[in-house]
């Protein structure tokens, strides 16, 4: 019964959670419903079994999207004092949404202890029951009869980022280098020079 509940709704959640994605005019908003909605689909990856993708839901998946954040943040013009003039008013709001959040972990943890949903009961009759969990078998998977692959897919993004840096990190001809060692000895006095020009004559640049 316990699944029943916890499937519903988390189902219920990540869809509200994504529609409201996109009929939010804040994008700020719109990245914290999707972050919602990522942590109800790994909610229903863990009612199915699949710790292993319900684990990279949260980790890869919301971690990409508080980069988004920041990038969204950077690269808009945001209005923060708007933002915080409206906590009073969305406060209640607020408060709804952590119960919901408060409600599936104690539904999620309860599923979860009561075991896995049994999604197809004739396939899984068929096939051999695992004596390890999900993520102790994708594990023995990869760095076992893949474990060449593996590496080799790791090379390569390593091969990618370092070729990144390099291409970026360029320097530039058309610019005076900077000389640490003379920033250092000058004086205070100097940094600032005081002109009392002519009245009329201007500045000489």
């Amino acid at each position: 019964m316990i699944h029943v509940l916890a499937f519903y709704l988390f189902a219920a959640v990540a869809i509200l959670s994504a529609v409201f994605v996109i009929v939010s005019r804040n994008p700020v908003h719109s990245v914290l419903w999707l972050i919602l909605a990522f942590f109800n689909a790994a909610g229903l990856m863990v009612l199915a079994g699949a710790e292993f993708i319900a684990m990279l839901l949260v980790i890869v998946y919301v971690g990409a999207v508080a980069v988004l954040f920041l990038f969204v943040v950077m690269m808009l013009d945001i209005d923060f004092a708007e933002l915080r003039a409206g906590f009073v008013r969305n406060f209640p709001l607020g408060l709804a949404i952590a119960a919901v959040l408060l409600a599936e972990l104690v539904f999620g943890i309860g599923a979860y202890q009561a075991g896995s949903i049994d999604l197809a009961p004739a396939a899984a009759a068929q096939a051999a029951p695992l004596e390890v969990s999900n993520i102790a078998a994708i594990g023995q998977l990869l760095y076992g009869s893949y474990l060449f692959l593996f590496e080799s897919a790791g090379i390569i993004l390593l091969v990618a980022m370092i070729g990144a840096i390099v291409l970026t990190h360029r320097e530039r001809k058309d610019t005076r280098p900077q000389d640490i060692s003379r920033q250092n000895r000058r004086r205070p006095e100097d940094a600032v020079v005081k002109m009392r020009p002519p009245v009329g004559e201007g500045m000489k640049l």
